[in-house]
């Protein structure tokens, strides 16, 4: 079951209270701007809803890192899954009931439907992890906040009707949930190890979320109401920044760089 890790709670330089605001209030916050930009302003403005998706992107990627350092080995994909399956009801229900409160209802709700499966996996299917509870109640935050974001990003607005006719009638609910899941689950799965650091972590999590970003920028080509270009453009441009320095972190942590790709000859190893 070990993932070769740190065995217990992974810690790094950014407070896990930093990032739970980072995640929930730009989460929350680029998806209201997104959604009355585009009203005030027209369409180029929907990309603001995926710049909320990419903070929940991260701290979602933060809550997965410090729940499977404690040993979850294949989990860690499963768990990622997870996050969008809960995000994906919990942000369905909040819009429809919700109104222009839908995105607040959707993450108190996705935080409940997180803590009740923390509560069973550690109680029920006796997991033992110490932070089951807490870290399943992001997980599902982040990954409500995600579809979301993605979706303001997809349609330029956040209310259920557009949603519902643009992203889930069409089947762009399935790019929302993998581009998505794999943003929040990937980071970690890509640099678990007894080298793994926060910093490279996340700054995974910021490239992966920039490639959903993109993703739904091609697929608001199909929306009046969302303008393709600026959220691929945007997505673009911070993907180039965070890979550049996730390389540059790789490079700080390795210890040994092959430029070749090839397997290294017995003098190199030498």
């Amino acid at each position: 079951m070990s993932v070769g890790g740190a065995g217990g709670e992974a810690t790094g330089g950014i407070p896990q209270n930093t990032l739970i605001a980072v995640g929930a209030l730009g989460g929350l916050i680029a998806a209201y701007a997104g959604h009355f930009l585009v009203q005030a302003a027209g369409p180029a403005f929907a990309f603001i809803g995926a710049l909320g998706a990419i903070c929940a992107i991260v701290w979602g990627a933060a809550a997965v890192r410090r729940v499977a350092s404690y040993g979850l080995g294949t989990g860690v994909p499963s768990i990622g899954m997870m996050a969008l399956g809960m995000g994906v009801v919990a942000s369905m229900f909040g819009l429809a009931v919700g109104g222009i409160a839908g995105p607040i209802v959707a993450f108190i709700t996705a935080a409940i439907i997180g803590l009740v499966i923390g509560v069973l996996a550690n109680r029920v299917l006796g997991m033992g992890i110490p932070i089951m509870e807490q870290s399943m109640t992001e997980i599902a935050g982040a990954g409500a906040l995600t579809i979301i974001g993605l979706s303001v990003a997809m349609t330029g607005t956040f209310m259920f009707d557009a949603v519902l006719e643009t992203v889930v009638a069409t089947g762009y609910i399935a790019v929302i949930f993998i581009a998505g899941g794999m943003a929040i689950l990937h980071p970690f799965n890509a640099n678990l190890g007894p080298d793994e650091q926060q910093d490279r972590t996340l700054a995974t999590g910021v490239e992966k979320g920039a490639i959903a970003m993109v993703v739904a920028g091609i697929v608001a080509t199909v929306s009046e109401d969302a303008s393709a270009i600026p959220t691929i453009m945007v997505g673009l441009a911070i993907w180039y920044v965070a890979f550049r320095k996730y390389v540059e972190f790789v490079n700080r942590d390795a210890y040994k760089v092959l430029g070749t790709g090839l397997l290294p000859t017995e003098e190199e190893l030498e």
